[in-house]
């Protein structure tokens, strides 16, 4: 028979456990979302708040003028979007001509050259009201995150108030182990260097888009730059997925020519950012294979949706210094 601490040892009983865990992160991350964001967004707040209290301004004004400013950039983040959707909606028909004749004239080179495509629906698929539609469902989405910000900003602001605290509780729980302590803050200080180099290129990449956009004469230069910067966020495929749809709206805006420039742009920008700059920003301290990316962007992804994909990599991050720190898992 089993012993009761052979069964709780068990290999096969932990992943149950974990299983189940995760089974109750996905059935519940409507609720753990938010608390994920606030947590991850107070760890970049500490770097500002710190600096402030070093110029001797009481840590509780720091942490409100900190907070202030996050709200000012995310309400005014939100009009800047919110105001281009809507007038990208009050002007979709004007391209509905040219995306019916850019429609009509590959199905006639394609049929030319045996293909046996219906017309009807090919037109059924690419009608203007479909983009109004997928466009009016960012703006509900963009409403959805505005009804959580008051949320989130309550549960940054009590984090934020906690963190002073934070290293004594940690010393409390682990007994004061000097080690435990300076793997607190190794998980911290790993996770702060990359959000704020992923946010510092995040932006950089949206200004650049949005120059380049408005010099090859795109529309709504100011929408694809506020996508390109988001999706930076998600590697490897977030450039990919904010390419896409700039691509084909400057191919029926301004033809081939002006689409070839903007993927062009696109793809030198991301590249001179992403490959060159951010690795030097980086140092070595990621140290995450391509695979392991993707990995834990489809991973993430499942278990917490959207928000996910976004903090693939700080949940990558933490769960390797916590192996780190084990012999069994190192």
């Amino acid at each position: 028979m089993f012993s009761i601490r052979s069964i709780e040892g068990s290999p096969v009983l932990k992943l149950a456990a974990l299983i189940i865990i995760f089974a109750g992160v996905i059935y519940a991350k409507s609720i753990i979302a938010p608390v994920l964001i606030a947590l991850f967004i107070s760890i970049i707040c500490i770097q500002p708040i710190s600096w402030l209290e070093k110029k001797r301004i009481p840590k509780w004004i720091a942490i409100i003028v900190v907070i202030l400013g996050l709200i000012i950039i995310f309400f005014g983040f939100i009009l800047l979007i919110g105001g281009t959707l809507s007038f990208f909606l009050s002007n979709v028909s004007k391209y509905e001509s040219t995306i019916a004749t850019i429609s009509n004239s590959t199905i006639q080179f394609l049929n030319e050259n045996g293909f046996n495509i219906p017309e009807d629906e090919i037109t059924k698929l690419i009608k203007p009201e479909r983009i109004q539609e997928f466009t009016s469902n960012g703006v509900k989405i963009l409403f959805h995150i505005m009804g959580n910000a008051f949320l989130i900003a309550l549960i940054i602001l009590f984090m934020l108030m906690e963190f002073g605290s934070f290293f004594i509780k940690a010393k409390a729980i682990t007994n004061g182990s000097y080690h435990s302590i300076l793997y607190f803050s190794t998980i911290l200080r790993n996770i702060r260097h990359y959000l704020a180099i992923k946010t510092l290129i995040s932006l950089a990449t949206g200004i650049c888009i949005y120059i380049s956009l408005l010099i090859i004469g795109v529309d709504y230069a100011l929408l694809w730059a506020l996508l390109a910067g988001l999706m930076n966020y998600i590697p490897n495929i977030g450039s990919i997925i904010a390419t896409i749809p700039s691509f084909f709206f400057a191919f029926v805006q301004l033809g081939l020519g002006g689409a070839l420039w903007t993927l062009g742009s696109f793809i030198v920008i991301h590249n001179v950012l992403g490959n060159f700059i951010e690795p030097k920003l980086m140092g070595k301290g990621l140290d995450l294979s391509a695979l392991v990316v993707i990995l834990s962007l489809i991973f993430w992804g499942f278990i917490l949706g959207p928000v996910g994909m976004f903090l693939a990599i700080p949940f990558t991050l933490t769960i390797k210094i916590i192996m780190k720190q084990n012999e069994k898992t190192r």
